[in-house]
């Protein structure tokens, strides 16, 4: 998979509950993915919501050839049934140069190995924690994250460079991307009352409220 413009591009192995969770939210957030998988069906299920979805055996030496990893912003691997599979995956991404990869473990044995074999970084969280993680791997604008409902989240994000100096009068951020501005924190205080026309200053974060399918206007 080619990278299409400037999305962020990522390849998920495994489609469990948390992998599948993850590819998910990295779609909503406007990323490409693939969608990787042992499990015919597993793949065959998810493919319409994806960039693409592929059937693999990632125990065989060969299978990540035509997968084009070097394009990957990111790899995800969450095999955490087969401990063969998950090293062979990472070890397909650093051969590939993926800048970086995390992994999905069961328990300390599997994340030590894992580790030494070149993932960044290692989780052991189902699906909310599949969520949470795929807003740290999309965009580092993004400080927390939570799922109120099937629908809405809850977002705390960095005030981006281009707001600094605008107010929430002047930056219209209800009618421009769907979100409702709750509390700002600035200089560690939160506060829910906060005045439209106070300017945003370096520093500051917001958290809204929005609906998962306009998480993509929160992007740089």
């Amino acid at each position: 998979m080619k990278k299409q413009n400037s999305r962020k591009s990522y390849a998920i192995f495994g489609l469990g509950e948390f992998g599948r969770s993850v590819a998910e939210e990295l779609m909503a957030a406007g990323a490409d993915v693939m969608a990787i998988d042992k499990d015919e069906d597993l793949v065959n299920d998810i493919a319409p919501q994806v960039t693409m979805a592929v059937q693999i055996d990632a125990t065989e030496l060969h299978a990540f050839d035509s997968l084009g990893l070097s394009n990957m912003d990111g790899v995800i691997v969450t095999i955490t049934s087969c401990l063969e599979a998950s090293i062979m995956a990472i070890m397909a991404a650093k051969e590939a140069g993926v800048p970086f990869i995390l992994a999905k473990s069961h328990n300390s044995t599997m994340s030590t190995i894992l580790r030494r074999i070149g993932a960044d970084k290692i989780v052991t969280p189902e699906r909310d924690g599949g969520i949470r993680e795929a807003r740290n791997i999309v965009n580092g604008n993004f400080i927390d994250f939570f799922e109120l409902s099937k629908r809405v989240r809850m977002v705390e994000i960095s005030v981006k460079d281009e707001w600094i100096g605008h107010n929430l009068k002047e930056l219209s951020l209800r009618q421009k991307h769907k979100v409702n501005v709750a509390a700002l924190r600035r200089d560690g205080e939160l506060t829910t009352d906060i005045d439209p026309d106070m300017s945003f200053c370096e520093g500051d974060s917001i958290l809204v409220l929005v609906d998962k399918q306009y998480i993509g206007e929160l992007l740089p």
